[in-house]
């Protein structure tokens, strides 16, 4: 993990009011709930106690109270109660568990990764997709670590041969670039796949002439990716690291063209048939690939066409060199 960064870990939809939700994210098994304002919540989930899981239990008011004998957490996960001590007992400062600093935006829960301050950076959502888009999508867990689910969606070879029946379709294998570009920790990687006519070689990021004019896609630090089908349409995706193993990615597909409430959610929902088939020829690959985590220089022979993932690795392994200096855990 990248320390000091915000990382979309949920669907906002998923914390519901009045019931508390476990799940794993950046390696740490972590329940979250809403207090009584609605604001999400987060804590580990293990009571400091027995070791049972919080998630099993329930939120009372701001607090989560754990299953097993009672005990009552607040939201930087410090016990406020111990029954079994009755309610005029003092709780010794030792009956806590870590918390972390979550945010509700966009529709999704964040979770600041790093040193608790009072100001934190701005949460970084793509900027023209915060408001006038509505948006439909779905979720699944894929079997790699997190960086390997990234680099899938940077990589511009493989269109042809992964999807070579949808959006692959045309047999464009020659990569000219592709042009690669930075703004801050925003990666914008610009096509330019042609057919191989047996003559021609393919340029180099330098020779790709008016770049800016074509299909292009982003990538922002820490997690998140966006496909810039059209100024109407985007598609996102949110790469939740779980743990070593293991990546929850959340997939949607934003469009504003549409404008009628009803036909608008029938769109939105008709999406995930396309962009499901088309995520699960990525998915059958990127399960074999080895090691399941990917770093800076591993065992490979890249190639030219590769640069957005040589791009992407240059900037993760600059991050964790500045972040903290705590153990790496993911």
């Amino acid at each position: 993990m990248i320390k000091d960064q915000w990382y979309g870990i949920l669907d906002a939809k998923e914390v519901k009011p009045g019931k508390p939700i476990g799940v794993t994210r950046v390696g740490e098994k972590l329940v979250l709930w809403r207090d009584e304002k609605g604001k999400v919540c987060c804590i580990f989930d293990k009571c400091c106690h027995r070791g049972a899981s919080l998630a099993l239990g329930k939120v009372m008011g701001d607090h989560i109270e754990c299953p097993f004998h009672g005990f009552r957490y607040d939201t930087s996960g410090k016990v406020v109660l111990i029954p079994a001590n009755g309610r005029a007992s003092e709780v010794p400062e030792r009956y806590r568990v870590n918390h972390y600093r979550v945010e509700e935006r966009y529709g999704i829960i964040w979770l600041w990764y790093g040193e608790d301050r009072e100001v934190l950076p701005e949460i970084p959502f793509f900027e023209e997709l915060r408001e006038g888009f509505t948006y439909g999508g779905f979720s699944e867990t894929w079997q790699v670590h997190y960086t390997r689910a990234i680099e899938n969606q940077l990589d511009v070879v493989h269109l042809p041969f992964v999807h070579g029946n949808s959006i692959g379709r045309g047999n464009r294998t020659l990569v000219n670039g592709p042009v690669v570009e930075w703004e801050g920790d925003r990666m914008t990687f610009y096509v330019d796949n042609r057919v191989d006519d047996g003559v021609s070689k393919p340029l180099k990021p330098s020779e790709v002439k008016n770049y800016k004019s074509l299909f292009h896609l982003q990538l922002q630090m820490p997690n998140l990716w966006q496909n810039i089908i059209s100024d109407q349409v985007r598609i996102v995706a949110v790469f939740a690291p779980v743990d070593e193993n293991n990546t929850h990615i959340y997939l949607r597909f934003y469009q504003r063209f549409m404008k009628t409430p009803i036909l608008r959610g029938m769109v939105n929902h008709l999406s995930n048939i396309g962009n499901k088939y088309i995520f699960h020829q990525d998915r059958r690959v990127v399960l074999t690939q080895l090691p399941v985590r990917s770093e800076l220089r591993m065992d490979e022979n890249l190639i030219p066409g590769d640069l957005p993932v040589i791009e992407y690795r240059k900037r993760r392994e600059a991050l964790k060199n500045t972040g903290a200096k705590s153990p790496e855990i993911l």
